[in-house]
């Protein structure tokens, strides 16, 4: 009695529970927005449907004849072999079924591989935990980080997931390309092996160190679509989300103006408040730092050394700067970051995470000759 109540009881809590965790699902493929998803969509559900068919048939089969001929009206079983009329059918039906699954596969198969007479080409570098984006016709390359919102969430015990509008699907920099242009993937990885999914254009694709693998997509509708990494590359694999926006022809025109002439900038070098130092650094340490010295500072115990209270991290400032542009074994050279940027995530760190030390640095004490206008 008293294990039927506990099964009553846990039943109607995980009825509550999934009240509060139900996130949007269906119960089948959703056809993208692209040629190639679409037919992966059709395919799909030839091959349901067929399925469907012969289960009826199967399934239909046995039951009528378990039901009718049952023993207990009266029926014998037939004491008959090797009957060449049905060995003939259940041998020609399952192969001509094959056949009509392989051609329209094949088809599908012979069409996803195909990325002759592409329109542009666009590298995608998985890294931990990034994607790197390099547009190989006209030099925009960029990083695509977890957006700082999912990022602070995840990282923060007690915050509400609810709050965060795309949650852990929400990047800080979209990849973007026009709408029905051929666009060629290559893809590979700058360390261990991810994977770039986007279910609306209609296939994955793995990114693995010191290999190429490619895919093509031409997007027939404006709009954001998002994905995500779907191998096990680690162990914050859940936070590597892909968005990409579809624009019109003027609009991705203006788009890839716009982002040329942001990447012929210097950065700005000019003094910034202490205020604007510390806000802009938390974005740099989000991005670059957080997933290994956590969200406080502390780092990972016997792992990670901690940033609160560290040496490093409180000593001289020419000896932090000078350990971030050099790395270590076991920590990568940040020297991709600008001379600002160092500015403001120094200040940062010894100004937050549980340091006190009172600095401020500005960005023309970090800038190096390539920073400045005036060099």
């Amino acid at each position: 009695m008293n294990k039927a109540k506990q099964l009553f009881a846990g039943l109607i809590l995980m009825a509550l529970g999934l009240g509060a965790a139900q996130a949007d699902y269906t119960l089948n493929l959703t056809k993208g927005v692209t040629k190639v998803s679409n037919d992966i969509y059709d395919l799909h559900m030839l091959i349901l449907w067929i399925c469907v068919i012969v289960g009826i048939g199967v399934f239909g089969t046995m039951f009528y004849s378990i039901y009718h001929h049952r023993k207990s009206k009266g029926h014998k079983a037939a004491q008959f072999h090797e009957n060449t009329t049905v060995e003939i059918i259940w041998t020609i039906v399952p192969t001509l079924i094959l056949i009509g699954m392989a051609i329209p596969a094949t088809k599908t198969m012979l069409e996803l591989d195909n990325v002759a007479k592409s329109d542009m080409t666009i590298q995608v570098t998985g890294r931990q935990w990034y994607w790197d984006y390099k547009y190989l016709d006209n030099d925009i390359h960029f990083e695509s980080h977890l957006d700082e919102a999912s990022e602070i969430t995840h990282r923060t015990v007690g915050a509400d997931p609810r709050s965060v509008p795309h949650y852990l699907l929400n990047v800080d920099k979209p990849l973007v390309i026009p709408v029905n242009k051929k666009v060629r993937f290559v893809l590979t990885s700058g360390d261990v092996i991810h994977s770039w999914w986007v279910p609306a254009l209609g296939w994955k694709k793995d990114a693995n160190p010191g290999f190429i693998n490619e895919a093509w997509a031409s997007v027939d509708k404006a709009g954001t679509y998002r994905g995500q990494c779907t191998e096990l590359c680690g162990r914050d694999h859940g936070f590597m989300p892909i968005v990409v926006i579809a624009m019109e022809q003027p609009d991705y025109d203006a788009w890839v103006k716009k982002t040329l002439d942001q990447q012929k900038q210097k950065p700005d070098l000019s003094d910034q408040s202490r205020e604007q130092l510390m806000a802009h650094g938390q974005s740099v340490y989000l991005k670059n730092c957080v997933g290994c010295h956590q969200i406080n500072g502390a780092g990972v115990p016997g792992l990670i050394p901690a940033l609160t209270g560290s040496v490093i991290a409180t000593g001289k400032w020419e000896s932090l700067d000078g350990f971030l542009r050099a790395g270590t074994a076991k920590m990568p050279s940040f020297s991709k970051l600008n001379g600002k940027e160092f500015a403001e995530v120094m200040t940062y760190v010894r100004n937050n995470l549980g340091n006190s030390v009172g600095d401020t640095l500005q960005p023309k004490q970090t800038a190096l000759p390539d920073d400045d206008d005036d060099e």
